[in-house]
């Protein structure tokens, strides 16, 4: 089930259940805890996630940061799973 649910997924260009778990379960790991403690994730759909951040600071560094996190993405979540970061700032 899982597999299939896997596929369709993607053909919807959503990422796997397994890799949209690993990023949300492993957030501040895969990004830092300084930037974990600023920002979140809220939404990831055809490549590009969607970032909450508490203040305009961190929609700068995040966007300054936005290369090496694809890159640690790639590693950790798999090649092209994300693919952009789009930031918004939401006060918490």
């Amino acid at each position: 089930m899982g597999e299939s649910l896997g596929r369709i997924a993607r053909h919807l260009g959503a990422p796997t259940p397994a890799a949209l778990t690993q990023l949300f379960d492993r957030w501040e790991e895969l990004v830092g805890a300084a930037v974990g403690a600023h920002a979140r994730p809220v939404s990831l759909a055809r490549g590009v996630l969607v970032v909450a951040v508490d203040e305009p600071a961190w929609a700068a560094q995040l966007r300054w940061l936005e290369s090496d996190l694809l890159r640690r993405f790639d590693l950790h979540l798999g090649a092209g799973v994300v693919r952009g970061i789009t930031v918004r700032v939401r006060p918490r």
